[in-house]
């Protein structure tokens, strides 16, 4: 297990690894609609050279103008080109072109321009996000592996009410990421195995990490990653073998789920009493059905017994300790317990 465990040399720094969500129009979207008002902005010229054609000389012609005139005057005139062959002589022209074609020609400058210095500064204003992020960012919760287990996780947490914003997801695969990107989700490139990559997740200010990995001995590198950046952090890890428990927990793991015996079990019991998957599944679902839910003791309820409430408790949490309901030591509720309780599930669509 040493040499599956041994750490790989570090990175050189990382640059771009954190990645802001996606703003909600697209690139594309938007490039389309700038060319629209950039579009607009030539016809406009155009038809207001071509109906006032009588204040308007070529030089190279004594007819009057003609449509195709107009467009290729509002062209020139725009672009800032200006060959001089199509002016405006009369007062009238001169004046439009004054008050609404140079206006005109701003906006046109200004949409091809502003387009261009976008696309030119798209890093700079990523960076800028990132910093504006890094420096709010609080008590949020980083999910390293965003595979089965960890898209599970994400919905999990949205479905408790978690915000996208507060749920960073670092993974090496770009499709995962886009994935949880395509979400809202903030996004970092790079190994966790790696302390540099878990700082750039603000793995110390997070309240909570969730371990996700593929690979058990992943997970033990990336819970003694995390334990030493964040001694007071909470950590959740999966791992596939129940022989790696105590390497998780040795490691600095407040909780360690068994996934291919927790899927074991579940496969067993459904073979008998399939109802009874149907039931936990149900339970492990927060937005159909009924949850598992945490709530604080109410000052009703202080000294009474959590067997007797309305609600169907299932444990009670004092201090850092976990009591069933019918233990001795939670018989009668103290200020500060909390319940876990079997809640009816909200579906995301309603309040």
């Amino acid at each position: 297990m040493s040499d599956r465990l041994r750490r790989p040399p570090a990175d050189p720094p990382m640059i771009g690894a954190l990645r802001m969500p996606d703003p909600t129009v697209g690139p594309v979207v938007s490039l389309l609609r700038r060319l629209s008002i950039a579009l607009g902005a030539l016809v406009a010229t155009a038809l207001i050279v071509y109906f006032g054609q009588a204040g308007y000389v070529d030089n190279n012609n004594t007819g009057p103008l003609s449509l195709i005139d107009a467009f290729y005057y509002a062209t020139v005139s725009l672009s800032t080109t200006g060959y001089g062959d199509i002016v405006p002589v009369t007062s009238t022209a001169r004046l439009l072109t004054t008050v609404v074609i140079t206006p005109l020609r701003l906006l046109f400058l200004i949409v091809l321009v502003g387009t261009t210095v976008e696309l030119l500064t798209e890093r700079s204003r990523q960076a800028f996000r990132i910093q504006r992020w890094r420096s709010r960012v609080r008590d949020h919760t980083v999910v390293v592996g965003y595979g089965t287990k960890g898209r599970a996780a994400v919905e999990t947490l949205l479905g408790d009410g978690a915000e996208p914003s507060e749920i960073v997801v670092v993974d090496t695969d770009r499709t995962q990421l886009d994935s949880a990107s395509a979400l809202g989700l903030v996004t970092v490139t790079g190994n966790a195995t790696r302390s540099s990559v878990l700082r750039i997740a603000g793995v110390q200010q997070a309240s909570a990490i969730v371990v996700a990995t593929n690979r058990d001995d992943t997970a033990v590198l990336v819970t003694l990653t995390a334990r030493e950046l964040a001694p007071k952090i909470t950590i959740v890890a999966a791992v596939r073998e129940s022989e790696n428990v105590h390497l998780l927990r040795q490691s600095g793991a407040n909780s360690v789920i068994v996934s291919a015996e927790t899927a074991g079990r579940l496969l067993g019991m459904a073979t008998t009493t399939p109802s009874v998957v149907e039931v936990v599944e149900d339970l492990l679902t927060p937005d159909a059905g009924f949850a598992i839910s945490e709530r604080p003791v109410e000052e009703s309820e202080i000294g009474g017994s959590p067997r007797h409430l309305t609600d169907i408790v299932l444990g009670v949490v004092r201090g850092d300790d976990l009591h069933r309901v019918d233990a001795a030591a939670v018989d009668a509720l103290e200020r500060g317990d909390r319940l876990l309780y079997v809640r009816k599930a909200t579906p995301p669509d309603q309040p």
